[in-house]
């Protein structure tokens, strides 16, 4: 059993409403989010409904899941091959080197 599985809580198919998307593709849309920095409602249609995918989101913070799924996948984090590219890295507007009063 994976990290994965272990931690995100299992799919439940409720009788009303309409059966939950994979948990795979909502963490991919949930990383999306964190990795681009954009308002939930700029998800990409690809990871569902974004007020879906939100409630989801609380309700897995609210359970302590996202927090876990980090935990168990720093523990072996392979640091190798980390590094941080230029192009990436934004810098602040007040390190543009404008002089200061204007």
């Amino acid at each position: 059993m994976g990290t994965y599985q272990r931690y995100a809580p299992p799919r439940k198919n409720r009788k009303p409403g309409r059966p939950s998307s994979d948990n795979r593709i909502a963490l991919n849309g949930i990383l999306w989010i964190a990795r681009s920095g954009a308002p939930w409602r700029d998800l990409p249609e690809r990871y569902g409904s974004w007020s879906t995918l939100y409630d989801r989101f609380a309700r897995w913070s609210e359970a302590g899941v996202i927090e876990k799924l980090f935990e168990a996948l720093t523990v072996d984090a392979d640091m190798q091959d980390l590094c941080i590219d230029g192009t990436v890295v934004k810098a602040h507007q007040h390190a543009a080197g404008v002089k200061k009063g204007r």
